[in-house]
């Protein structure tokens, strides 16, 4: 039970890492909420941001697949508590040393993020 959770856990963030990879908005869409918030902290500068400025920001840019990046994020760290699961990960892309916070819930038979926190570390 426990492992298939884990599995799952890890499908949604392959499906968040691959969506940002390729810059694939429905693939990015479908691991997240669609009430998700994300919070960040990029080179000092706050950022905020709903789902649908987010998605929009992400399909206006080239990709890392397009930049020609290798592709190098990876899942750090996970907890689950029940429904509840956070998932330190790491995503070095477009010139930034990103980590994220996500956390996700488990709702309606399924795993999705519900936040990002997410920080780029020099």
């Amino acid at each position: 039970m426990f492992e298939n959770k884990i599995k799952e856990i890890e499908t949604v963030v392959l499906d968040y890492f691959n969506g940002i990879y390729q810059g694939d908005i429905d693939l990015l869409e479908s691991a997240f909420s669609k009430k998700a918030m994300l919070y960040g902290d990029i080179k000092g500068e706050p950022y905020e941001r709903e789902m649908g400025p987010y998605l929009e920001s992400v399909k206006q840019r080239k990709s890392p697949r397009e930049l020609g990046e290798d592709f190098k994020m990876e899942i750090v760290g996970m907890e689950i508590i029940g429904r509840l699961a956070l998932v330190k990960a790491h995503l070095p892309m477009l010139g930034f040393n990103y980590y994220d916070f996500l956390s996700l819930y488990h709702a309606d038979g399924k795993w999705s993020i519900v936040n990002k926190l997410f920080a780029h570390v020099e």
